[in-house]
């Protein structure tokens, strides 16, 4: 793993992969992203953590223009995605995007739900469909699930042939979007291994997540946002060890001791009876 600002290291001197410039985002008068200025350097893990309803999502998917930004540019691999005449499709062939729900097909074995793609956006023939399909599904440690169907899988092994199948299309880049949230914890795990596994490769990533643990041992940065605005950002140690805002204090207090957390909305809701 890379650390930012260490001279001679890839997230020092890579290039950027992906470049946000004064991102606004809104959906009708709901001002969701609000000036968002990030660059993510080839090789870079970078986690994007944040209350809900905090834009990390909503960023995240303007990156390969799922949403279209309100205003502002995005870059990727120097091509800039928000140009009216920007061919996305291409764009997004350099791009991989795993969700928190698997999208799996379900009528559809494992190999196939991996070589479809291939073969229909990339014009790849059955037999290299194929082995590239196989060779993905060894990465995520699945080789003995090629001819399974979804429905057998559990949902840690739903999400790993999502990776899969994503990593079959040969990106440059792999955004995750809260791919452990649907997942039961002991699931957890495996997922978060794979993604290890991909950082460990210099995979450049934008992962959106929860997973503190993920994100002090894993990333390069971490960027907090909330209220649609990037608070503070830096290295995982000082983010998560040693936070300089009150409002990223606040948030990993509640998400790293629950019953903080619950104590304060017990106390919430009997001020706000007092009160009505």
């Amino acid at each position: 793993m890379s650390t930012p600002g260490t001279p001679g290291t890839p997230a020092a001197t890579g290039t950027a992969e992906i470049q946000v410039r004064d991102l606004h985002k809104s959906f009708g008068d709901n001002q969701v992203l609000k000036g968002i200025d990030l660059e993510i350097r080839q090789g870079e893990v970078v986690c994007v953590i944040g209350p809900s309803g905090s834009g990390k999502s909503t960023l995240l998917r303007c990156v390969n223009l799922l949403e279209e930004p309100t205003r502002g540019q995005v870059f990727v691999g120097g091509t800039e995605v928000t140009d009216p005449d920007v061919d996305i499709d291409a764009v997004r062939r350099r791009i991989g995007m795993v969700f928190q729900q698997f999208n799996l097909f379900p009528h559809l074995s494992v190999t196939e739900n991996l070589t479809l793609p291939q073969r229909r956006v990339l014009r790849r023939d059955k037999a290299t469909a194929a082995r590239i399909a196989a060779e993905n599904l060894a990465r995520v440690g699945l080789s003995e699930k090629a001819d399974a169907y979804p429905s057998s899988l559990s949902g840690g092994q739903q999400q790993r042939v999502a990776i899969a199948r994503s990593l079959a299309m040969g990106p440059e880049v792999m955004l995750f979007d809260e791919p452990t949230s649907a997942l039961d914890p002991e699931l957890v795990g495996d997922v978060l291994a794979v993604m290890r596994m991909l950082a460990d490769e210099g995979m450049t990533m934008m992962v959106v997540t929860h997973e503190m643990t993920f994100a002090r041992e894993v990333a390069d940065r971490v960027v907090f946002m909330d209220g649609g605005v990037i608070v503070e950002e830096g290295a995982p140690a000082r983010v998560i060890g040693d936070p300089q805002h009150e409002r990223t204090r606040h948030f990993l207090s509640r998400l790293l001791d629950p019953a903080m957390a619950e104590v304060e909305e017990e106390t919430s809701d009997q001020v706000g009876g007092t009160e009505r």
